[in-house]
């Protein structure tokens, strides 16, 4: 799968990166149902996400994707990552290092196509937006995109790095 080089980050602000710490912290305050929520409508939008996943690539019912302990575990992984790089938006080589991890990770081990990062992080969003309405406002918004593409950049950089497809 190609991917898409065209895709730059924008710089974030200042006031911008408060503004999504301070919606963060009161996402990540309940981050294991948000992560679940987000890995749920993640696979049920994407189903073919879920053949990286043997532990429940056969589940369809979204209660028994909420029940997997697998699933659950995979969601506080994936928020913890996200925390990681909001609490170090000042500090853009620890951004860079943590998403070049997740980035290889997933690009040699698990073998992932670069396209699932952008359709996660969209998802991501849109789970925020819907549980976290009132947080949510147009700078919000804004300020969340910048970041959505920031993590999609520095991930799908690995994969140019790694040589993908490989």
């Amino acid at each position: 799968m190609e991917i898409e080089r065209w895709e730059r980050s924008e710089e974030i602000s200042d006031a911008e990166k408060k503004v999504i710490q301070e919606t963060w912290s009161r996402v990540y305050a309940n981050c294991e149902d948000v992560g679940v929520s987000i890995l749920i409508r993640f696979f049920v939008n994407f189903p073919s996400a879920k053949q990286y996943f043997s532990q429940f690539k056969h589940m369809e019912d979204p209660l028994e994707m909420e029940r997997s302990l697998q699933l659950r575990k995979h969601a506080r992984r994936v928020m913890g990552a996200i925390n990681t790089v909001v609490e170090n938006l000042n500090d853009s080589e620890k951004v860079s290092s943590v998403l070049a991890l997740v980035g290889k990770a997933h690009a040699v081990k698990h073998k992932v196509e670069p396209i699932y990062f952008k359709k996660l992080t969209g998802v991501m969003l849109e789970v925020i937006a819907e549980e976290y309405a009132d947080d949510f406002t147009p700078e919000a918004h804004g300020a969340w995109t910048k970041m959505r593409t920031l993590i999609y950049t520095h991930v799908t950089a690995v994969y140019k790095e790694v040589g993908w497809p490989q």
